[in-house]
C-alpha cells in the first residue's frame, strides 16, 4: 500500500492504476491532483473573504469487458483507497459495454512542461497580507477615482498552485505544476436613480504578469462611470463591434458547436461542414495547448495525449473538430488532444488578432454599436441562433457617441462568421478562450 501522505502525486496515481488491475480491470488510468488554493475578497475596506485550502483528489477511470466506470474520491487515505479502487472496478460491471470505450491506443511520452513555463514561484513566495491588501487597495482606487462611484460587488484576488499527474496502463507517467492567479473589481455608480455598473479582471500565470491594483480598478471605475447617461437605442441594422471580453463569450458558443460529443449528437450548426468557408478571410481560429504561459496550456491532456497547435478555421475554412479518443473513434478519425475532465475542452481557443486597435476600428465605423457587455443567454446551437441582451456605446462619424443600454444583438453564428469584416490586435491570453474585438459588418440591434 503506497504511503499517500508521503507519496508524489505520480506515485499516487500509479499505484492505483496497478491496484485497479489486481482486481479485475483490463484497462485503468488514474489522475492525482493536489492544490494550494487562496482567495480573498473586501468591500470598501472590509475583508468579506478569506479562504486558504490544500487538497489532494484522485480521479480513476477503468475499463472492464469494454465498460467504463469513472470516480473521483478526496480520501486518499490508507484503507479508503483500496476501498475507492474496489468500488470504482465493481461500478465497471455493472455498466453497459461500449466497444469505442477505452484508452488512447498507444502510450506517448510526457512532453516537457518546463517548456511552456507553466509554474511560477512568486506565488507561494507572496505573503498573505500582500494580496488581501491588492484586494483594499482596489476597492480604495475605485472609490477615489469619482464620487459617484458609492459601492461594489466586491474586488478579489485568487490564486493556485497545483501538481497534476496522470498514469495509466499503457505505461503513460506524467506531471507537470501549474500556478494561475487572478485579481479583478466590479464598482457601482450612482447615475441619478439608477445604478452603473463596471467590471474589470485580468489573470496571468504569476503575480509579475499581471496588471496592477491601481490598473484594474481604473479600467472598472472608468466602465462604471462610462455608462451613466445610458440610454435605450433605436432598433437598427448596423455593423456591431464586440469588445474583446464579449468577442470571447462568442467564441464559448463556437467552441460548443466545434466539441466532437455536439457533433455527434446532432447539436451544432456545424456538422457536415468540414472543408466549407464559413467565416470571412479574416476569421482564422486555433486552438492551442503549446502556447508558453497560456492559461489552456499543459504538455498533455486528461488523456495524457500530448497537446498540440490544432487551426480550426483557416481564412474562413472550417478545418477540423476537436476531439477527445472516444468521439474520435465514433467519427472515424484521431484525438485533438482536447479531452478535459470526462469530456472535451479548450486549451487556448482563439481568435487569430489582426493588426489595428480597437480605437481604429471604432474610427472607421462611420455608425454602429460598441458592445462591452451581454445579459442573458440565448444561444441555439443547433440553428447557430445567437440572441442577447447588451450595454455599450452608439459609435456615430467614427467616434463614440453615448452610452446605451437595454437593446439586444441578434444574428446567426455562421452569417456573423461570414461578415466579420475587422479584427483588432489586443488579444491577451488571460483565459482559456480569448479573443480580440472584432467587427460584424451589420447585426439586428434592437431598443425602441
Amino acid at each position: 500500500m503506497v504511503d499517500v501522505k508521503r507519496a508524489s502525486a505520480l506515485d499516487t496515481a500509479a499505484w492505483a492504476v496497478q491496484a485497479a488491475l489486481a482486481v479485475g480491470a483490463q484497462d485503468a488510468e488514474a489522475t492525482c491532483v493536489v492544490d494550494e488554493r487562496f482567495s480573498a475578497e473586501a468591500r470598501d475596506q472590509v475583508l468579506t473573504k478569506l479562504e486558504q485550502s490544500t487538497g489532494r483528489s484522485l480521479t480513476l477511470r477503468v475499463f472492464v469487458n469494454s465498460a467504463k466506470a469513472t470516480l473521483t474520491t478526496n480520501d486518499c487515505d490508507g484503507e479508503g483507497l483500496r476501498a475507492f479502487v474496489r468500488e470504482a472496478v465493481d461500478a465497471a460491471r455493472y455498466v453497459a459495454s461500449d466497444p469505442l470505450a477505452g484508452l488512447p491506443e498507444e502510450a506517448h511520452p510526457a512532453d516537457r512542461a518546463e517548456e511552456l513555463d507553466l509554474f511560477s514561484p512568486d506565488v507561494a513566495e507572496r505573503e498573505t497580507e500582500a494580496k488581501i491588501g491588492d484586494a483594499r487597495a482596489m476597492e480604495a482606487s475605485i472609490r477615489a477615482y469619482d464620487p459617484r462611484i458609492f459601492n461594489s460587488s466586491g474586488s478579489s484576488v485568487d490564486d493556485a498552485s497545483a501538481t497534476i499527474a496522470l498514469a495509466n496502463s499503457r505505461d503513460f507517467r506524467g506531471e507537470y505544476r501549474t500556478t494561475s492567479v487572478s485579481m479583478g473589481t466590479s464598482p457601482i455608480a450612482q447615475d441619478g436613480n439608477d445604478k452603473r455598473r463596471g467590471s474589470y479582471g485580468t489573470a496571468a500565470r504569476s503575480y509579475a504578469a499581471l496588471e496592477t491594483s491601481h490598473e484594474i480598478a481604473r479600467t472598472a471605475a472608468q466602465r462604471a462611470i462610462d455608462m451613466c447617461g445610458a440610454r435605450k437605442p433605436p432598433t437598427m441594422r448596423v455593423p456591431v463591434i464586440f469588445d474583446r471580453d464579449v468577442a470571447a463569450m462568442i467564441l464559448v458558443d463556437i467552441f460548443k458547436s466545434l466539441s466532437a460529443a455536439n457533433i455527434v449528437t446532432g447539436n451544432s450548426f456545424l456538422i457536415d461542414k468540414i472543408g466549407e468557408k464559413i467565416g470571412g478571410d479574416l476569421v482564422t481560429i486555433v486552438d492551442d495547448g503549446r502556447l508558453p504561459r497560456g492559461l489552456g496550456s499543459s504538455p498533455f491532456d486528461s488523456e495524457g495525449v500530448p497537446t498540440r497547435r490544432t487551426v480550426v478555421f483557416d481564412r474562413g475554412v472550417l478545418k477540423t473538430y476537436l476531439y477527445d479518443t472516444y468521439y474520435a473513434r465514433k467519427l472515424g478519425t484521431v484525438t485533438t488532444g482536447n479531452a478535459s475532465g470526462g469530456g472535451i475542452g479548450p486549451n487556448n481557443f482563439f481568435l487569430e488578432p489582426g493588426r489595428g486597435t480597437q480605437a481604429e476600428l471604432i474610427a472607421s465605423t462611420s455608425h454602429g454599436v460598441l458592445v462591452l457587455d451581454t445579459i442573458g443567454f440565448a444561444v441555439e446551437s443547433v440553428s447557430g441562433t445567437y440572441s442577447r441582451g447588451a450595454r455599450g456605446f452608439m459609435i456615430e462619424h467614427g467616434e463614440l457617441a453615448y452610452p446605451i443600454e437595454e437593446f439586444t444583438i441578434a444574428g446567426n453564428f455562421a452569417t456573423m462568421l461570414a461578415a466579420v469584416d475587422a479584427v483588432a490586435n489586443d488579444l491577451r491570453f488571460d483565459a482559456a478562450v480569448v479573443s480580440p474585438s472584432f467587427r460584424v459588418a451589420e447585426m439586428t440591434v434592437s431598443g425602441n
